[in-house]
């Protein structure tokens, strides 16, 4: 269990900050840029349940998107390093990942094919989520950049995780907006 009594440190005050499992990492460094925007999405699914409470199930789907992405950080923040550490580190795993793809079926489910790209618009939730989304999108594309960054390890469930999740968010954006009826859809070449 995570006990914080002392929420300032001074330890982060020379740009570094620590990995779960020791080691210090500069604050700019590409796995603490991915786990502050997997940190920075988490938060804007947070901004986007102010507006779900009269969707139980969205929101209840939410609130557990919000703690598999606390184990997303995790998992990010405890570098493998092909040794066995002392205590089990905390990873996603296909589950997580499979149960996204079952709520981006059953909220798909309610929602008519699209004739055109949609804009982040429509209900707050609507619009939150999409920023969430974007967030999430940057995310894996950090989680990318790293996987390719010689002996640094992001599992491939990991990456899975937050690419089905940018699908997810965008699925519920739209099924927020009265399931899709009130979706604000690009028109090209509109404002010419």
């Amino acid at each position: 269990m995570v006990k914080l009594n002392k929420i300032y440190t001074r330890t982060g005050d020379n740009g570094t900050t620590g990995l779960v499992s020791g080691p210090r990492r500069l604050k700019s460094d590409l796995r603490v840029e991915a786990y502050g925007a997997i940190d920075e999405a988490n938060a804007f699914v947070g901004l986007a349940r102010q507006h779900t409470h009269a969707m139980p199930d969205l929101d209840a789907t939410l609130m557990r998107v919000q703690n598999d992405l606390f184990d997303l950080g995790a998992d990010l923040a405890t570098p493998d390093t092909g040794e066995k550490p002392e205590y089990e580190p905390l990873r996603i795993v296909a589950a997580q990942v499979a149960r996204l793809e079952e709520e981006i079926d059953r909220l798909n489910a309610d929602l008519e094919p699209l004739r055109s790209f949609v804009l982040p618009a429509g209900s707050a939730a609507s619009a939150a989520l999409h920023v969430a989304r974007t967030v999430a999108r940057r995310a894996e594309r950090q989680m990318v950049a790293l996987s390719r960054v010689e002996g640094e390890v992001v599992s491939a469930e990991a990456v899975a995780y937050v690419n089905r999740l940018s699908d997810f968010l965008f699925v519920a954006a739209r099924w927020t907006n009265d399931k899709g009826h009130a979706d604000v859809l690009w028109v090209p070449g509109k404002n010419r």
